[in-house]
């Protein structure tokens, strides 16, 4: 069992108060941070000092941004999968997945270490196994991958690329498929570790250098980190309840950025937690991967 976490946090984004921040993403080519506000339908681009540097709207739910390697960016939306410049220009939905089902939406998506994108849907109702998660290549076609999916969420790959792991929120806990990073086929799911409910709703994750796999509890104030093994090493707290993403970043990798929500929060529990919302930082004294941008 993880003993009582040293590792101190600090607010990153001062101002900024999102409804449901959501996937942090470094940008190692600018030194930027890309996130997102998934309800309030808005896009940010923080630089290395948590200082807004681009922000615009979509008109709709948001779940994810990722740079495209050629340049603009790839999002998760309502409606499927779009481009758009950096300051949110030319707006295409590119890959309409599931658009013809309006009770579900995107949500959570990240791409893999060979530039892959793999995206996943909820209902608004989180009605059971309504979702799945959906891999989008490069030449913008789509097949589902995970099927019966409550909410799609946290994605991520081992340091050799050969596991990936997946979130379903709903079903409490982390997922793990081997995979094959020349095909991006997964196969032989099964449970790395439980998350009871008493922990936390997992929601987005990250993976380290060592290969130890970092999920934000939403509704725990925390961010836990297991070994590849599903040993629980190390509670993050934070304080805020609705802890919702995690990516590494900076210029050496070992700033883990961490997303808020103060989705639903009554007056008095945002009186409570006047930083809900926040995008934080912590340095928990381990690198992250690079993390990977759109081939498309």
């Amino acid at each position: 069992m993880a003993s009582a976490s040293k590792i101190s946090v600090e607010v990153f984004t001062d101002g900024l108060r999102a409804e449901v921040g959501e996937g942090p993403h470094w940008d190692a080519t600018t030194q930027t941070l890309w996130q997102v506000d998934l309800t309030g339908g808005a896009v940010f681009c923080h630089d290395d000092r948590g200082v807004t540097v681009t922000t615009f709207s979509i008109g709709q739910e948001v779940g994810a941004v990722i740079p495209r390697r050629d340049g603009g960016l790839v999002l998760a939306i309502r409606d499927g999968i779009a481009t758009c410049s950096e300051t949110g220009k030319d707006l295409d939905i590119v890959a309409p997945i599931e658009f013809d089902n309006a009770r579900n939406r995107m949500n959570d998506a990240k791409c893999d270490p060979a530039g892959r994108l793999f995206a996943g849907t909820t209902g608004f109702d989180f009605s059971t196994g309504s979702g799945a998660l959906y891999r989008v290549d490069t030449d913008w076609s789509w097949q589902p991958v995970v099927g019966e999916v409550t909410t799609s969420n946290g994605t991520g790959w081992s340091p050799d690329g050969t596991l990936m792991y997946f979130i379903d929120s709903f079903a409490g806990g982390v997922d793990a498929f081997d995979y094959d990073v020349d095909s991006g086929t997964l196969q032989n799911r099964r449970r790395l570790v439980n998350i009871p409910p008493e922990d936390g709703t997992p929601d987005g994750m990250t993976v380290d250098a060592e290969g130890n796999v970092w999920v934000a509890c939403f509704g725990a104030a925390a961010v836990r980190c297991f070994s590849p093994r599903g040993e629980l090493l190390e509670v993050v707290d934070f304080p805020v309840s609705q802890v919702t993403s995690c990516a590494f970043g900076g210029r050496d990798l070992t700033s883990l950025f961490v997303t808020s929500a103060c989705y639903q929060l009554t007056a008095e529990q945002q009186r409570n937690e006047p930083l809900a919302g926040t995008t934080f930082v912590c340095r928990p004294g381990v690198a992250g991967l690079p993390a990977a941008s759109f081939s498309g």
